[in-house]
């Protein structure tokens, strides 16, 4: 429930900045007559987000076999690398979204384009659900559907409240910190599901184990237990890896680290760059 709270949390914020920023602008130009369609836009992407991760969730339950473990082992490897990709894409976005976003609006709205408006905060929006669909199906697959459900309409709901608060002026939040934690929190839980992914294609004999368990910590804390449940769906516990997967998880975050240094100096020296043009 954790998991699924924390990610709905994150991209529901990251959905009611877009929202909020095109209805302050919006608000501060005086076109409040195009904001109908701005909120059509973000329902209908909300509502398709929602659908896709029912389907996602269905398609998973309906499998069997082989099928499943492919379906699952898919799915979780994809929804890790759409998260990682949008982690580095919104930091490298973070300083100019406001403004691009709001040129966005200010363009739509010279045009007197209300499906321009509408195209916008459903592009923005669906972006979001996506990602949080495909997540939610893939944390489905470790936690039962209840629990991800009650984490998924807890994490929005704070995320609404805490957007609305913003909108309104009422509360301030250091939108930077906020995104560097929880995308390190999400990095540590993609890492996990990235070596149950690659543990679901070894079970259908896709990928080879080389070592069946190079260690094996049952003892101390079983996958039964609460605690290896939770250490399971959070971090991606697993008392009795295999080489491959210790392998995995441990490229996965060589992979993401190197890309956080390189990502990181392109940011900069486009930082410096500017000044001197």
């Amino acid at each position: 429930m954790f998991v699924s709270l924390l990610l709905t949390l994150r991209e529901g914020l990251e959905a009611a900045l877009i929202v909020g920023i095109v209805f302050g602008y919006l608000r501060r130009i005086g076109q409040m007559q195009y904001s109908r369609m701005a909120w059509a836009g973000v329902l209908v992407a909300v509502g398709l987000s929602a659908a896709l991760a029912v389907g996602i969730t269905a398609v998973g339950a309906k499998l069997e076999g082989n099928a499943e473990k492919l379906f699952e082992g898919t799915t979780m490897i994809l929804a890790v690398g759409v998260l990682t990709w949008m982690i580095f894409w919104m930091r490298s976005q973070a300083s100019q979204f406001k403004t691009s976003l709001e040129s966005d609006v200010r363009k739509a709205v010279t045009r007197g384009a209300d499906w321009g408006l509408f195209a916008l905060t459903f592009l923005s929006v669906f972006r979001e659900g996506v990602e949080t669909a495909l997540f939610l199906g893939a944390t489905a697959f470790q936690t039962t559907a209840l629990d991800t459900l009650v984490g998924a309409i807890l994490g929005l709901t704070i995320a609404v409240v805490i957007g609305c608060l913003i909108y309104a002026s009422t509360v301030r939040l250091d939108v930077r910190l906020f995104f560097d934690v929880t995308s390190l929190l999400l990095l540590v839980f993609a890492a996990g599901l990235f070596m149950h992914g690659i543990h679901e294609f070894q079970e259908v004999g896709v990928l080879p184990e080389i070592i069946a368990d190079v260690w094996n910590t049952s003892a101390i804390i079983s996958k039964e237990s609460v605690a290896g449940q939770f250490l399971r769906t959070l971090v991606g516990y697993t008392p009795a890896p295999s080489l491959v997967e210790v392998l995995s998880y441990i490229g996965y975050w060589l992979v993401t680290l190197g890309a956080v240094r390189w990502w990181t100096a392109r940011l900069t020296a486009k930082q410096v760059a500017v000044p001197a043009e």
